[in-house]
């Protein structure tokens, strides 16, 4: 598993919905998606499950800057395990 820690700034509205597991409706998984633009213009996507999708839902907004932890799946995709806001003053660790 390759880990990684980055920090960017969100350039697409957060995608949120379900993915049924196992075939029941019962075991409904939220997932929330969206891109993050790094300082080198790099681009990736960012993929969040359950408890942590919830929260990037009810929380992240397009243009805002955050850290997030996580590791490279398979598809060349991010999925979040932390994440991290930043403190909006001029020394905070996420300003851009």
């Amino acid at each position: 598993m390759n880990l990684c820690f980055l920090i960017g700034k969100i350039i697409s509205e957060i995608e949120f919905n379900f993915i049924i597991c196992n075939g029941s409706i019962s075991e409904e998984v939220s997932i929330a998606e969206f891109k993050l633009e790094l300082e080198n213009k790099t681009i990736v996507k960012i993929i969040a499950y359950k408890e942590l999708a919830d929260k990037c839902y009810r929380e992240l907004v397009k243009e805002k800057v955050l850290g997030v932890f996580g590791s490279l799946n398979t598809c060349g995709e991010i999925e979040m395990q932390e994440l991290y806001f930043g403190t909006g003053s001029k020394n905070s660790f996420f300003d851009i």
